[in-house]
């Protein structure tokens, strides 16, 4: 389950709400012929601030059930408690998700996993809202614990501070990490809440397939500018099946002895490159290890942000130079620079 196939991605789609009966099951007749795995609609809306609208609660429940009977279609919803697990299975819901705002509070993703211990059930985590890995990744296994599964994690973006052309911020590397730790969980993104707008929802899902994701979770709704809820980020069934279309699949691998010939050649020079990378960072670090101690003898603070800002104006553009991105060397030469102060710091501790 959540594993995509050969021609396409596992598909998850349908409104960000569901407001009315009637709106539910005209969007799920649109998408049925369409070939979507699981339809979604928000009944309980975690909302940031009182007053917007948060759902018709369990009252929408029986919207879904006869999405079922009319279409076939299997639903799914999220749940944030124990007792929304519970009203959405005794409504044959098939499967649940928790939210960003629920991943980040252990206790309540305890109280699901407590809610739900001894049945099997589908459950896909959303990452929390800031950008923690290890909170993620402790979520699903508080759902592992409770034998709860199968489970799947959803890529939905982080919370930053600074402004992006995103609502949250992709941080790829950190769903990678999740998949290198937890290499059979399925990978699902969540296209509309990382994009926050129409425009970039191909270029997200995409990049995503390009990263070998097994799914997509697109939020689709009959008149979007309309909708109660994330009208930006929701599209209309025929804008979606065009996004679809557009989408390119790549495959996982291959048995072409060429390809592999050469992709074996070029990771070789990778990890020559990535060895020489690694002396030149010693010797950098050995650098540094002498300015702790010049600094100690001469009684001068560590950190000199001058210094530091100087380094980053002349890198970012050598680095454009090179073809390197200004937010890649920023994350490259921050690292480097966090470990030189630890290194400068415990030269002046030892001293």
């Amino acid at each position: 389950m959540f594993t995509k196939s050969a021609s396409r991605p596992y598909l998850i789609a349908g409104p960000c709400s569901a407001e009315t009966e009637e709106q539910v099951l005209d969007i799920a007749h649109s998408l049925a012929s369409q070939g979507i795995d699981l339809f979604r609609a928000g009944i309980w809306k975690p909302r940031t601030r009182p007053g917007a609208f948060e759902g018709n609660g369990a009252a929408a429940l029986p919207w879904l059930r006869r999405v079922k009977a009319e279409t076939g279609l299997r639903t799914t919803i999220e749940v944030a408690t124990g007792q929304q697990a519970y009203e959405a299975l005794k409504f044959g819901v098939d499967v649940l998700w928790i939210g960003a705002r629920t991943t980040v509070n252990p206790f309540s993703v305890q109280e699901i996993a407590d809610a739900l211990r001894g049945v099997e059930v589908p459950v896909l985590v959303k990452n929390p809202v800031n950008p923690d890995l290890e909170l993620w990744i402790g979520a699903i296994e508080r759902l592992q614990n409770a034998g709860v599964g199968p489970i799947g994690a959803i890529h939905r973006g982080f919370s930053a501070y600074a402004k992006t052309k995103f609502r949250n911020a992709p941080w790829w590397e950190i769903p990678i990490e999740l998949r290198r730790r937890m290499p059979e969980l399925p990978l699902l993104c969540d296209n509309s809440h990382i994009c926050g707008n129409r425009d970039d929802l191909l270029e997200v899902a995409q990049q995503a397939l390009d990263l070998n994701y097994d799914g997509l979770m697109t939020e689709v709704h009959n008149r979007p500018d309309e909708a109660w809820s994330d009208a930006k980020q929701q599209i209309t069934p025929f804008a979606y099946g065009e996004l679809l279309r557009q989408l390119v699949v790549p495959q996982a691998s291959t048995d072409n002895p060429e390809f592999l010939e050469n992709l074996e050649h070029l990771r070789h020079k990778i990890d020559e490159i990535d060895l020489e990378m690694l002396n030149l960072l010693a010797r950098r670090m050995r650098c540094a290890q002498e300015i702790g101690r010049y600094k100690q003898r001469n009684n001068i603070a560590i950190l000199q942000t001058g210094r530091w800002s100087q380094i980053l104006e002349k890198s970012f553009a050598e680095g454009r130079k090179r073809g390197l991105s200004d937010e890649f060397v920023e994350k490259f030469l921050s690292a480097v620079h966090q470990e030189s102060i630890a290194q400068q710091t415990a030269v002046v501790h030892c001293a």
